[in-house]
């Protein structure tokens, strides 16, 4: 399994309107894609001067369903975020591969 993480830095005033857009909009449709097998949003807990930070992670089976992701249907998604939130929201991606799980 392979986490596709997004880790956003949002303008502390788009906040509220970014976490509505990103749970009725954006998480929706990557998840429509099909691709993904689970997604979870979470606040990055660190105090910031300049913005909020948040990781969403995708579960995803493996890389080539990622790649499969990236090549059909991120182009597409990412200029959809872009075009709303300019340069007031700052985004990297990062790929997380589970190793082992404990309980």
């Amino acid at each position: 399994m392979i986490i596709y993480n997004v880790t956003v830095n949002i303008e502390k005033d788009l906040e509220q309107d970014w976490l509505q857009w990103m749970r009725e909009q954006h998480i929706p449709d990557v998840m429509g894609t099909g691709l993904f097998q689970k997604s979870r949003l979470f606040k990055v807990m660190v105090e910031e001067e300049q913005g909020i930070t948040y990781s969403i992670q995708y579960e995803v089976r493996d890389r080539e369903t990622l790649q499969l992701y990236q090549e059909v249907y991120a182009p597409k998604l990412q200029a959809e975020f872009r075009a709303r939130y300019g340069d007031r929201a700052v985004s990297f991606r990062t790929l997380l591969q589970l190793e082992s799980e404990h309980q």
